[in-house]
């Protein structure tokens, strides 16, 4: 079976991770270079490099005036889901986060944790290969967050990759296959956690090393 891979991004906050992110997935331009998505061109080919992913952005911002259901098949029609894929999805997806009865609600009624569930259903619904998440457990209550984890997870055992930043180290050391350490928008580590803890010679925890290595 083939293996995917949980890769974290983790910086301190100014470092460019969300710069990144956005340069990845074609909401920022590049300067120079290129960027692929599976062999597809973010800049040549980005209509179909965009069907390879999913994206969470770091804030929840959404069409506020619809309502979730709504949003839900908008995003559904964007990627041609059928209509037996899309009720299947979205009726397990919203009744795992709980927000299945504020379907049909307003968005801006909807706090942010709300918003961010919402987002993550959307990002789902075409089961897209890759997920990039930026910050994707901020302002998720604890039992969101323990089963996007468990889905990030299984992704992964598929054969996926899930590339999340975050600024909580305990999540990446427990979480991360691979990660990569950003410091003042330079690559400093790409590695497992446990060859960065070695390499600084720090066996107690992830966040030791990385204090480290940025220091």
């Amino acid at each position: 079976m083939k293996i995917g891979v949980v890769f974290g991004f983790i910086g301190p906050n100014g470092a460019g991770k969300t710069t990144t992110i956005e340069m990845i997935t074609g909401v920022l331009g590049i300067d120079e270079g290129d960027i692929l998505i599976d062999g597809k061109s973010i800049l040549t080919d980005d209509i179909e490099a965009k069907k390879l992913f999913g994206f969470v952005p770091d804030s929840p911002d959404v069409f506020e005036k619809l309502t979730g259901i709504e949003y839900l098949n908008f995003v559904g029609d964007v990627y041609s889901v059928d209509s037996k894929t899309r009720l299947e999805k979205v009726k397990d997806l919203a009744k795992q986060f709980d927000i299945y009865d504020s379907l049909k609600d307003r968005i801006q009624s909807y706090s942010h944790g709300m918003k961010q569930k919402l987002l993550i259903i959307s990002v789902l619904l075409h089961n897209p290969k890759n997920w990039i998440l930026d910050e994707p457990m901020t302002g998720l209550d604890p039992k969101a967050s323990y089963i996007l984890k468990n889905l990030m997870k299984e992704h992964s055992k598929q054969g996926n990759t899930v590339f999340f930043s975050t600024h909580v180290l305990e999540v990446a050391e427990k979480l991360c296959d691979k990660i990569a350490v950003i410091d003042k928008g330079k690559i400093v580590y790409v590695g497992t956690p446990e060859d960065l803890k070695e390499k600084s010679k720090e066996n107690s925890s992830l966040e030791e090393a990385f204090l480290k290595i940025i220091e």
